[in-house]
């Protein structure tokens, strides 16, 4: 019979853990200098050496015996680097490409505002599952059966709660209108072709 701590190759969680230890007290220090001379914070340098023991962790396996085990290190933390700035340009990207939406987006005038923030008032007196199926809807775009899959629904019930949303926001809004002064007169907001279907 097998020790309880012995796995199918007769290797051990003890003596994973102990070169891991070991992999560690042996060259961290050469890691974390390597590393704090690619990067420019300190606390960038500490978490990459973290992802670093990450991997060996996950692989320990891969890790060399010997002096090659440093080396293979080493090409560790490189990729670790290399991961580290790609998801870094990424963001870099992606701020850049938002801040020009952002500008070339048109700003409302007053009317706009009054009504932005109306409907924005609407939509917070709603209760929770039906402001999510309209934000999904209204925000990013998606149809009830996208929206279905991303609450954990049956289309049907996704529909069903888009379409209760929509009619709960609708008397809201006309209940605000009723009740500011600035907006009698208006046309009251009427249902979409889709809530008449």
């Amino acid at each position: 019979m097998q020790p309880m701590n012995e796995l199918a190759d007769g290797s051990t969680h003890v003596d994973d853990r102990l070169r891991l230890e070991e992999l560690f007290r042996e060259n961290s220090q050469a890691l974390l200098g390597y590393l704090l001379r690619r990067t420019e914070d300190p606390e960038d340098a500490s978490d990459a050496l973290a992802d670093v023991m990450l991997v060996v962790w996950r692989r320990l396996d891969d890790v060399p015996p010997g002096k090659d085990a440093r080396l293979w290190l080493f090409g560790v933390a490189r990729r670790v680097l290399a991961n580290t700035r790609r998801s870094a340009e990424r963001r870099l990207r992606l701020g850049e490409r938002l801040r020009q939406e952002v500008a070339g987006a048109s700003v409302p005038g007053p009317d706009d505002e009054h009504e932005t923030e109306a409907v924005r008032a609407a939509i917070r007196k709603l209760p929770e599952r039906h402001r999510e199926v309209l934000l999904l809807n209204a925000w990013e775009g998606l149809k009830p059966r996208e929206i279905a899959a991303v609450i954990g629904v049956i289309p049907a019930t996704a529909r069903n709660r888009l379409r209760r949303a929509r009619n709960q926001l609708r008397r809201e809004l006309e209940a605000m209108e009723s009740a500011d002064p600035r907006d009698r007169g208006r046309p009251a907001v009427r249902p979409t072709t889709e809530e008449r279907t």
